[in-house]
């Protein structure tokens, strides 16, 4: 990633850039890596997706931490990057980002002209206007709202927020390799909703020191979140079920799948 990062000519935006992709679980680019193994795509490959998708969350998160949005001070344990900078070396860092992600989808070293083209083609959808940008707009309108969601207006709202990245990633070694992504799409439908439902869990039972950012912020806020409305134990009962369907959903893969059934199951283990 910080060699895809040296053209860049402005210190001050190349230098947030670096800061943004430091650190974090890198599950989608585990997700991209994993898949594509299970599909005999060469890791030099699939290493630039990896690094795409990871360069498309560092950009939402930059944004999504900045004041006119959930305005968080602290990003995995360190100052977000408006607070370390400031606002304006925040959105030029994170348009950036977004447009390497692309940049990266498109090297030759990822394969054929139509695979880089269906990367891109699905990469766009999932990062717009009808998946992540959609689900941040609902939950930004969500916030003004007189009336708390409710538990399908949810599931629906992360779905894109959340979810939107996960299935792209865990789809893309399936579009590496020209095979079906349905399976993949399946897995990541479940997965993503479970990972949403583990973050809501943190938010508000965990440790703002062991995070690395801000905790207790929905209950604060008067959020509806799966946690307000399922309650913790139902919250918790909930994520262990879709970890459940997203590792039946790759049994046409049987043991070929465990990577990707591992990394399902430290998606509600984590505590960060």
């Amino acid at each position: 990633m910080h060699a895809a990062l040296a053209p860049f000519g402005s210190p001050a935006v190349a230098q947030a850039m670096r800061y943004a992709v430091e650190g974090g679980k890198r599950i989608r680019a585990q997700l991209v890596m994993e898949s594509a193994r299970m599909h005999d795509v060469p890791d030099t490959a699939s290493v630039f997706p990896a690094a795409a998708i990871e360069a498309l969350h560092a950009y939402s998160l930059v944004h999504d931490d900045m004041p006119c949005m959930d305005d968080d001070a602290q990003r995995r344990g360190r100052p977000t990057v408006h607070v370390k900078w400031d606002e304006v070396t925040a959105v030029l860092a994170g348009d950036a980002l977004q447009s390497l992600a692309f940049e990266l989808v498109a090297r030759p070293e990822v394969g054929s002209g139509d695979v880089r083209a269906e990367l891109a083609l699905s990469l766009a959808r999932a990062a717009g206007g009808q998946g992540m940008v959609l689900g941040q707009a609902l939950d930004m309108e969500a916030e003004s709202a007189q009336t708390p969601l409710t538990i399908d207006q949810i599931t629906a709202m992360q779905a894109g927020k959340t979810g939107a990245l996960i299935e792209w990633s865990a789809a893309a070694g399936a579009r590496l390799a020209g095979a079906d992504p349905a399976p993949f799409i399946a897995y990541a439908s479940a997965l993503g909703l479970a990972f949403q439902i583990r973050d809501d869990l943190i938010d508000a039972t965990g440790d703002a020191a062991h995070a690395g950012k801000a905790v207790g912020k929905d209950a604060a806020a008067g959020k509806a979140t799966f946690v307000s409305l399922l309650g913790l134990d139902g919250a918790r009962c909930r994520a262990a079920d879709l970890v459940d369907l997203a590792c039946d959903a790759l049994n046409p893969y049987a043991e070929r799948a465990d990577p990707l059934r591992k990394i399902a199951r430290f998606v509600i283990e984590r505590t960060r």
